[in-house]
């Protein structure tokens, strides 16, 4: 196929139609009319002879070619875009919609406190927070970045670390007066501890493991409440229902403040890092950067092991553990 400068602008079109999910908003954004829109997709589709949307009254979706188009091309629409900010000597400009695929942990315990001081260092940047279980298909569904917590899936995308934290055992005042203070692992078989499904198995975790030094300890534990995402474990442990692990550094806050009180403080739970992942390595948009650079900055001084590098793939496979709390 003979290089066709329309072929450019009908792949801009495209992707408009998948960050805004839509033909009409598409249009809206391109200063395009809706058949305007039809028009460039069918010539696109007409150009690599399949089809790349699947089209009903309420959805347009990728097709499988058309994930697989879009995957390639728009980290390169991405690096098109930022070398025009940095040739017209805006190397620093942030702009546009910022597509953020987050957990639901991460986007209310850690990044929700610093939302707006986010939004007035970027007045330009309107900023879309989805958060959800799984990953998904970050470049096929619109997203510009991903900030997960565990190891990276093995893909295209660029991986940088930007902290490491780990769980901790935590309980209320009240329960603790009520039922005691554990003296060590073992003592938790004999209390009443929050239990939590994991979202990729559906099983339940009855297992918990602690280290000290070189020592390991593994409990099986048990309790009246099973639950399956982080929101309500720690309210419930809030409220003395029974014994929680929480990732540290989404309850230091409620530690400090006396909602919560650590439990064998000695003994650490797992790790977990967390990992900023991104399409491109080459000319990230400025508005990723400012992004990842805001999270580090506001995160990474409460926490030790900062890490900050970047991870190219492939990497290991993702963690296939429940990231809760």
């Amino acid at each position: 196929m003979a290089f066709d400068a329309r072929v450019i602008a009908n792949v801009g079109v495209l992707a408009a139609i998948v960050e805004t999910g839509s033909f009409a908003r598409a249009g809206e954004a391109l200063g395009l009319t809706r058949s305007g829109v039809s028009r460039a997709m069918a010539r696109l589709e007409n150009s690599v002879g399949v089809r790349l949307l699947d089209r009903t009254t309420r959805v347009v979706s990728l097709t499988d070619e058309g994930r697989r188009l879009y995957s390639e091309v728009a980290p390169l629409l991405n690096g098109i875009e930022d070398a025009v900010t940095l040739t017209s000597g805006s190397s620093v400009a942030v702009r546009g919609r910022l597509r953020v695929n987050v957990d639901a942990f991460f986007s209310r315990l850690l990044f929700t406190p610093h939302v707006a001081e986010f939004l007035s260092l970027h007045p330009d940047l309107s900023l879309e927070l989805v958060a959800r279980d799984q990953l998904g298909d970050l470049v096929g569904e619109g997203f510009d970045i991903a900030i997960r917590f565990g190891m990276p899936p093995a893909s295209s995308l660029v991986a940088r670390k930007l902290l490491e934290t780990h769980t901790i055992t935590v309980a209320s005042p009240a329960y603790i007066k009520r039922h005691g203070h554990p003296a060590s692992p073992a003592d938790l078989a004999r209390h009443s501890c929050i239990l939590v499904r994991d979202s990729l198995t559906g099983q339940t975790i009855e297992d918990w493991q602690f280290r000290r030094g070189a020592e390991v300890a593994n409990v099986r534990i048990s309790g009246r409440l099973t639950v399956a995402e982080w929101g309500t474990m720690l309210g419930a442990c809030l409220e003395g229902v029974g014994i929680a692990r929480v990732k540290a550094i989404g309850v230091r806050h409620l530690i400090e403040q006396g909602a919560l009180l650590e439990i064998l403080p000695d003994w650490q739970g797992e790790g977990f890092p967390l990992y900023a992942l991104y399409p491109s390595r080459h000319l990230p948009p400025a508005k990723v950067r400012a992004f990842i650079d805001f999270v580090q900055a506001r995160l990474a001084p409460e926490q030790a092991d900062i890490v900050g590098e970047e991870i190219m793939p492939p990497v290991a496979e993702f963690m296939p553990r429940l990231v809760l709390g």
